[in-house]
This record gives C-alpha cells, sequence and structure tokens, in this order.
C-alpha cells in the first residue's frame, strides 16, 4: 500500500521548507538570516571599535583684534568713546591654554577736558566743543587746532578656552587675561605750525601725556572651524589702568598733576584668528 504524500512530509530527515511553507516563506527566511549576520557584524564593530572623539589642537595662533570702548574713572574726565585695533600671537597648548603677547592702538576724537589750552584760546571764540579750539596764529588770523585721543596698550597673555562641545573640543567659553603698559595722550594737530605757544615742547604742557601699568580682563566666545578659513572671537573686554600723568606742569590750568589716576577702559571686542596648528600624518590621511 502507498503511503500518502503528507507522510513523506511529516518523517522526512530534512524539511523541505518549499513544501511546508511555500517558496514566499524561504525567501523570507534568507532575509532574515542575511539581516541578522548585518546586525551581528554591526554590534561587535561597534562593541570592539569605540566612537573616537576629535582631539584639541595646538599650535601658534595670529590674532587681529578690534573693540569699541567706553571710558570709566578717571580716564571719563579726558575722553569719551574710543576704538582700539591691534594684535599679537597666542600659542594654544593640548590643554586649550594660552600664552602670548598683544599690541593695540588706541584712537578716539571725543575729548572732554573742556580746560584744555584755556590761557591761549582766542577769547571772543572760546566756545568748547570737543573737536577743535581756535587760536590766534602769527598771521593775525584765526586758526583752528584739532585734537584727538591716541595711546597704545600692550602686554603678555594667559588664558584657557573651556569646551561646551566634547565634539568640537577647540571651541568655547575663552577668558583672556592680560597685563602690560599703557600710554594715551591728547594729539594736538598744528598743521601750519602758526601757532608759537605749541612749537617744540610747548606743546608737551598741554597734551596730558599719561602712562602706567594695567590689567586686562576678557570673556567671550572662540570659534574655530574644521576647515580653519573660520575664525574668530567676540566678547566683552574691561582693561584697568594705574597711570600718572608724565608732563608735570601743565600750562593750561597752572598746576601740577602727579596724582594717582585709575583708568577704566569698558569694550565690546572682538577679532580673528589666523591659526597655524600642527597636523599629524593620520590627521592628513583621515580628514
Amino acid at each position: 500500500m502507498q503511503k500518502p504524500e503528507s507522510y513523506k512530509i511529516l518523517y522526512t530527515k530534512t524539511p523541505n521548507f518549499t513544501l511546508l511553507f511555500g517558496s514566499d516563506m524561504k525567501h523570507i527566511l534568507l532575509t532574515l538570516g542575511s539581516l541578522l549576520v548585518i546586525a551581528t557584524s554591526f554590534a561587535q564593530d561597534k562593541l570592539f571599535t569605540p566612537e573616537v572623539k576629535p582631539k584639541t589642537r595646538y599650535g601658534f595662533i595670529i590674532t587681529g583684534d578690534a573693540s569699541a570702548d567706553k571710558s570709566e574713572g578717571d580716564l571719563a574726565k579726558l575722553f569719551g568713546a574710543s576704538y582700539r585695533i591691534g594684535g599679537g600671537l597666542l600659542y594654544k597648548t593640548k590643554n586649550n591654554w594660552l600664552f602670548g603677547a598683544n599690541f593695540d592702538f588706541i584712537v578716539g576724537s571725543d575729548i572732554r577736558c573742556d580746560s584744555l589750552m584755556l590761557n591761549i584760546r582766542d577769547k571772543y571764540n572760546a566756545s568748547w566743543n570737543g573737536k577743535y579750539v581756535e587760536i590766534i596764529g602769527t598771521d593775525g588770523g584765526r586758526a583752528g587746532i584739532p585734537f584727538y585721543e591716541r595711546g597704545i596698550a600692550t602686554g603678555v597673555e594667559i588664558g584657557k578656552i573651556i569646551t561646551t562641545n566634547p565634539h568640537r573640543p577647540d571651541n568655547g567659553i575663552l577668558l583672556l587675561s592680560t597685563i602690560g603698559f599703557i600710554q594715551y595722550k591728547i594729539d594736538i594737530y598744528d598743521q601750519d605750525n602758526t601757532i608759537p605757544e605749541l612749537r617744540g615742547s610747548y606743546k608737551y604742557g598741554y597734551d596730558r601725556l599719561t602712562n602706567g601699568p594695567f590689567y586686562e580682563q576678557y570673556a567671550g566666545y572662540v570659534y574655530f572651524s574644521k576647515s580653519r578659513l573660520i575664525n574668530f572671537h567676540v566678547g566683552i573686554d574691561a582693561l584697568f589702568g594705574f597711570t600718572k600723568d608724565r608732563r608735570g606742569y601743565l600750562y593750561d590750568v597752572m598746576r601740577y598733576d602727579n596724582n594717582q589716576r585709575h583708568d577704566i577702559i569698558i569694550g565690546l571686542k572682538g577679532g580673528w584668528f589666523f591659526p597655524m596648528f600642527k597636523r599629524k600624518s593620520e590627521d592628513i590621511l583621515f580628514e
């Protein structure tokens, strides 16, 4: 007697999935098996090859800075708003420490010293406008003498970048401290040299040359792009100067000025960085 077909299916040593479940199920099982192999390989790769975080870059940085400033303290008695333009050189370590030096020019045209050249002004036109004064020249005519704020500030810097994103370790909060020397004066511009009272060393009795040490603190945000094309910082800056007038006797107010001055400059500061970071061969290979 011939055994039924179902009996062969039940007792066959190697099950025939095509007969049991049909050809579609065979394709499904093959697909699931392939996905299982891929998932296992991916899991092993993640397990034995953990994600590598980028490392901080290090090297020299050329800086270019500018700030818009407001005068406070004793400095506000002489000048109003001013600007600083300069630059410097920094070295950035692997731990995001910064060391370097900078140099700034100080420029402005808001003069508040209303007693300036009071003794030699034209008495018929002695009004003060903070931009220039009129003085009778050697030719008998009135000469408008403009004046400006001019100065320098230079010092050594130390700072730190506090990383805010572990995937961008060079970027974050920038804290920078500077100790140095500041000097400023009123630049009196007698272009035609027609005022005898302002010739030679006589001008020194009016220019309020002042200098001394200073301490400066900067807090802002710094950004370095991966391509090195966009690198900048922006923040708030505060400079504290401990200065003295170096001319001694002031001709216009006819007194000596040897008092200790406490000058303050508060500014909105920003700048561009030109990094020269060191590069390893593997960084170039896998960049």
